[in-house]
């Protein structure tokens, strides 16, 4: 473990920034070759991959196949999932359980031996594999810390967070860097010419979300200050059974209730989503936020209901989920659980391709930083950690066969604002307008308002943290504001349907949402009164 003062300026280690499931697995396969993870959080903190309740969705039993897998993942996507990409992870999946279950993870077996799977909503066959019901994000994140511990060829660095990606004619060349308890003191640069973005998500730019405070789309953020493409940034995941009991993030209750009988009833008893879709509570996950999200807003309220399906059961299958409702009080063998929909995936990301390479030399992104393609504009459950694992082998095999450059030391010239913490009253207002304009239902007004907001904040911000989150939040919205239609978790009220012309996906840069921004500024400054013309 490397203390943070004693952080070498230059290092020929390829840099991975992020110590989720895919900067870990990445550390992992890049062995025995020096690697340098860079972790905010202590390791094995703070990242989502850690609070995955559902598993790894995989085609590993009898009777199914990675086409099948592709197929569902393409019918839930919008009419924007690559379907090439889709069909790749399928096919390594079986490969990436093999490696899990070799650093340690305990999936869960039946009673032959073999792996268990679950069903999950908009998937057509059993076939996500668990650890404990709902505890394979934990577990596996448990095995992969220990095992990056004993590596000795990976460097571990905790407590710094990148502030700022270094560029060079269109190449890495390294990493502004601060440190996470001290907002205040002067940053670390660290020159690379191999960075692995693996920062996570953008979950924690909303007021209700289940993702970790680290979450906060920094990853994203410091690629497109670099001038990175981004790729698809509107498609943001609402999952509709977040618990409310009034915690910061809200605990998850895992969609494989449903999957195991649990049903959604409002504050009258009535099970809303039989009108709503033929799958019902197994619909895909935009459908069900929707219908959650309804219930909610008009003051009907929304409860998950697993008395039935599962009763005394309840803590023997699902025990972190039994864990969180009890510690709220709430006993889900015999009450229903209060739910509402909350920010928990991030569909787009730094546009990659198949390799895991961004648009900028030297720089790879995986996991939920990145946008493979592989989701669309609608992810299906249990993909995101398949994905992780697959791009995280990829990205290690294409660093193998790269001839990296050494390093050049860097300067001392600060690309953000000075040091000190975000202003707590400017993120509470950020995350609000987050999740009131830029949430589970948009339309055009809202989303001006919040580009116009957030263009603002970006400019002004006087802190590297929060421009980090304004930049990210910026993105997300112009490109909402941009979509003038429906597809996949992008609804917008003013424009309810999908529109078949706009079957592609958005690729833009910071640039562009800074565009949309000004021009949204100027247009609602006051103009001089005009002569009215009979």
């Amino acid at each position: 473990m490397t203390n943070i003062h004693n952080l070498t300026r230059t290092t020929d280690d390829v840099v991975i920034v992020g110590g989720g499931l895919a900067g870990l697995f990445c550390a992992l396969k890049l062995a025995p070759r020096p690697v340098t993870l860079i972790s905010a959080a202590p390791l094995g903190q703070g990242a989502s991959s850690a609070w995955a309740q559902g598993g790894i969705a995989a085609a590993v039993a009898e009777g199914d196949s990675p086409e099948s897998h592709a197929a569902d993942t393409v019918a839930v996507g919008g009419g924007l999932v690559d379907e090439a990409v889709a069909l790749g992870i399928a096919r390594e999946a079986g490969l990436r359980i093999h490696d899990l279950l070799a650093y340690g993870v305990p999936f869960d077996r039946d009673l032959e031996g073999k792996l268990a799977v679950g069903r999950e909503a908009a998937h057509s066959a059993r076939r996500i594999v668990h650890v404990r019901g709902d505890g394979a994000g934990a577990a596996i994140i448990a095995a992969l810390s220990e095992a990056v511990r004993r590596t000795p060829s990976i460097r571990v660095i905790e407590g710094l967070a990148a502030e700022a990606l270094l560029t060079e004619d269109g190449a890495v060349t390294g990493l502004q860097l601060r440190e996470v308890a001290n907002a205040a003191a002067r940053p670390t640069f660290l020159a690379s010419r191999a960075i692995v973005l693996a920062t996570g998500g953008i979950g924690h730019l909303y007021a209700a979300t289940t993702n970790p405070v680290e979450a906060g789309g920094s990853g994203l953020a410091i690629a497109a200050r670099a001038g990175a493409v981004i790729a698809d940034p509107e498609f943001v995941q609402f999952h509709p059974t977040a618990i409310m009991v009034g915690r910061d993030p809200a605990p998850l209750a895992t969609e494989a209730l449903r999957g195991e009988g649990a049903t959604l009833i409002n504050g009258n008893g009535e099970r809303f989503m039989l009108a709503r879709h033929p799958l019902a509570e197994l619909a895909p996950r935009d459908i069900v936020a929707r219908g959650v999200f309804a219930e909610v807003a008009a003051g009907h309220g929304a409860f998950l209901d697993a008395r039935q399906a599962l009763g005394a059961r309840f803590a023997e299958k699902f025990p972190t989920v039994h864990a969180s409702c009890i510690a709220a009080g709430i006993d889900p063998s015999t009450q229903a659980i209060p739910i509402a929909p909350a920010a928990h995936y991030h569909m787009g990301g730094i546009a990659v391709d198949a390799r895991g390479r961004s648009s900028i030399d030297g720089l790879w992104a995986g996991g939920e930083v990145s946008s493979t393609g592989a989701h669309g504009a609608n992810r299906l459950a249990s993909n995101s950690l398949l994905e992780a694992v697959v791009y995280a082998t990829r990205i290690a095999d294409d660093i193998a066969g790269c001839a990296i450059p050494s390093p050049a030391r860097l300067s001392d010239g600060l690309v953000t604002p000075p040091g000190g913490t975000a202003d707590a009253a400017a993120v509470k207002r950020l995350r609000a307008i987050m999740s009131s304009r830029v949430g589970v239902a948009r339309d055009g007004e809202g989303l001006a308002e919040a580009v116009r907001h957030l263009g603002a904040l970006e400019r002004e911000a006087t802190s590297g943290a929060l421009r980090n989150m304004a930049t990210a939040a910026l993105l997300v919205a112009a490109a909402a504001w941009a979509r003038r239609e429906s597809r996949g978790a992008h609804f917008r009220s003013d424009h309810p349907v999908e529109v078949a012309s706009r079957a592609q996906r958005t690729m833009t840069t910071l640039a562009a949402a800074r565009e949309v921004a000004e021009n949204l500024t100027e247009h609602s400054r006051p103009r001089a009164a005009q002569p009215m013309i009979a």
